[in-house]
């Protein structure tokens, strides 16, 4: 029963809803009209008014362009009775697709703010912005302060109801615009790369001949010569800019002053030796037209021998080393060489430099391993009974540390001796470092301040020689390569010292290090439950030690055979600790001779200069 009356209601209200909508007779209603949009008679107003005029590049066709958007703008604005001129805004040879590099734009906004502008005219939405977000944000921004654009191609003004969003259909349509060219232009270029069609730029010490193709010019490759060379012999970028300044060479736009930013630039220019690279560098965001550096992201394209040759391969490659190795201080030291101790109680260690990297832990071995893989010097003979050391183990020195112990610390790219190194050398400010590879130990002799790999291992305070904290970049590198360390942590080495009359040595065994690592531990203390637990960061530093150890930290020593590195103490000739290293010829990229015969081809070139500076002096007076 009382379903059967809401059935017969429901179906009484849809019949009275139905009759209501049917509406009254139209005569019955007065309509008053609405007022007419005014907004869009634009002509007929008093309105400061002003133009954007912008083009991407500085060519002739598009400086005809530029001109003629100025001209029209300016005629059609004073040509207006109601329009006072308000000023042409430009950005000439600007992208449109970053904001903040179009002066033009920026100023146009601030006086528009500032109420001296009321109304701008643009040819197109992509001569306004190419980016959408930028486009609408302006647009947005200079709406508020009652200032509208109005963009003739589109036929479109933001001071209408519908500008807005007829504005975001084209800005988006002239984005997609600009990112298709992008794409175009790009795969277009690399077309061009793959086919060998490589971009030609003006470059010092060249000149294009009527093909486009590089020729040297003799005049500025001297330039660019003596750049080379004095860099690989040992000067600073700093120092070659101010030789450079001091005898009024002129770069390629013809500027006598030289910067010591424009010299790695050059050095690290792969055509002063022939060679073309390209795609070195890409724009991977088309909105912002930054290019970046091409690290693998995309294929590079390299040419050999595509023109003649300035300086050598062998050259460029030093230069190369030289540029690699940041740490590396070159100042009046040649570029770095491989060499190796032939003969004494240093045979077969490699003299190396603390901070140089232009050498692969591969070539250090190789240079120590072609002197060790001979014959070794024969040994003293034991005689009388053996004891037999069966069953005997060595353990390591670092479970009985003590004050008196030598060690060398290596920790984050840094080198550090203790105090009781400095009172074995006594007085020895300058050391020389050496590493073998074979045993795996590094050896410390005496040298002369002027030795290419000198360090300065202390310094005097008072009446103390304190030691020094030296960064050893050069030789981290090799060492973490060579004993696959891990980067973090902290390592230290036992050393051991040994004398000979007057031949001294400290000598620091690679093979057990003393690891020590920082570690971070999240306490959250105890605190009632009503109150907040607020978490606390414990640094603490801890020892790590080799997994072989879990079962036993002793070494048979019948195991260790060869392998300690002090063997040498056993040498039976003249330990001649000082013996100078050989050069390994073949597998250095330029001799000390070469070096020498190229510093003084450069000095020859300046003295030239010199030489041409005092005729043009002469002819003057």
């Amino acid at each position: 029963m009382n379903i059967s009356k809401r059935k017969v209601r429901n179906a009484d209200n849809k019949g009275a809803i139905r009759e209501k909508y049917k509406g009254i007779d139209p005569s019955e209603i007065e309509v008053i009209p609405a007022n007419e949009e005014d907004t869009i008679d634009i002509e007929n107003r008093k309105m400061k008014v002003g133009a954007y005029v912008r083009v991407s590049t500085q060519n002739d066709e598009q400086t005809s362009s530029f001109e003629l958007q100025v001209n029209d703008f300016t005629k059609r604005i004073n040509d207006n009775p109601n329009w006072e001129f308000a000023g042409i805004y430009s950005d000439e040879g600007i992208s449109g697709t970053e904001l903040s590099h179009r002066a033009g734009m920026l100023s146009l906004i601030e006086d528009a703010k500032a109420g001296k502008v009321q109304l701008i005219l643009v040819k197109s939405i992509a001569r306004f912005a190419r980016n959408v977000v930028d486009c609408l944000s302006i647009v947005q921004e200079l709406k508020r302060y009652g200032v509208g654009v109005c963009f003739d191609e589109n036929n479109l003004c933001t001071l209408g109801a519908e500008g807005t969003m007829l504005l975001t259909i084209l800005a988006t349509v002239a984005e997609e615009e600009s990112r298709s060219k992008s794409f175009i232009m790009n795969w277009s270029v690399q077309r061009r790369f793959q086919n060998g069609i490589f971009l030609i730029q003006e470059l010092l010490g060249f000149d294009k001949d009527e093909d486009g193709n590089l020729v040297i010019n003799e005049k500025e490759a001297e330039t660019v010569k003596v750049i080379y060379y004095l860099y690989i012999n040992g000067y600073s970028s700093s120092e070659i800019a101010d030789i450079l300044t001091e005898y009024g060479r002129e770069t390629k736009l013809g500027n006598t002053e030289w910067s010591s930013g424009s010299i790695p630039r050059i050095i690290e220019n792969e055509r002063y030796c022939g060679d073309v690279l390209a795609h070195k560098t890409y724009t991977p965001d088309f909105k912002t037209h930054k290019s970046v550096k091409n690290n693998g992201k995309l294929p590079k394209y390299r040419k050999r021998d595509h023109h003649d040759a300035i300086v050598s391969r062998d050259v460029y490659d030093a230069a190369q080393l030289v540029r690699a190795s940041k740490l590396y201080k070159r100042k009046k030291h040649a570029l770095p060489v491989l060499s190796v101790v032939e003969d004494g109680v240093l045979r077969g260690y490699v003299p190396i430099d603390r901070n140089w990297e232009g050498f692969a832990p591969e070539e250090y071995k190789t240079v120590c391993e072609s002197v060790m893989s001979q014959d070794t010097p024969s040994e003293q003979q034991v005689t009388g009974k053996k004891l037999n050391m069966a069953g005997y183990q060595r353990v390591s020195s670092c479970f009985f540390p003590s004050s008196s112990d030598l060690s060398l610390t290596i920790s984050d790219g840094k080198m550090h001796f203790n105090a009781a190194c400095l009172k074995k050398f006594e007085d020895v400010e300058y050391v020389e470092l050496l590493i073998n590879t074979v045993n795996n130990c590094i050896a410390i002799r005496p040298c002369e301040k002027d030795n290419p790999n000198a360090i300065h291992w202390c310094r005097l305070k008072g009446d103390k020689w304190i030691v020094n904290s030296l960064s050893c970049k050069g030789l981290s590198k090799v060492l973490f390569s060579l004993m696959s360390w891990e980067d973090e942590g902290k390592y230290r080495f036992n050393g051991q010292f040994r004398s000979n009359g007057e031949d001294k040595l400290l000598v620091f065994a690679l093979d057990e290090p003393v690891v020590t690592k920082t570690v971070e531990q999240i306490v959250v203390p105890e605190q009632a439950e009503d109150a907040d637990k607020e978490e606390i960061v414990i640094q603490e530093i801890v020892r790590v030690y080799p997994a072989s150890w879990a079962a036993s930290f002793g070494t048979p020593i019948l195991s260790l055979a060869h392998v300690s590195p002090l063997t040498q103490q056993h040498y039976n000739g003249n330990w001649d600790v000082l013996r100078p290293a050989k050069v390994v010829e073949d597998m250095n990229l330029l001799s000390a001779d070469k070096l020498s015969e190229l510093m003084q081809e450069a000095i020859e070139i300046m003295e030239g200069w010199e030489n041409d500076n005092d005729g043009a002096d002469d002819s003057a007076e």
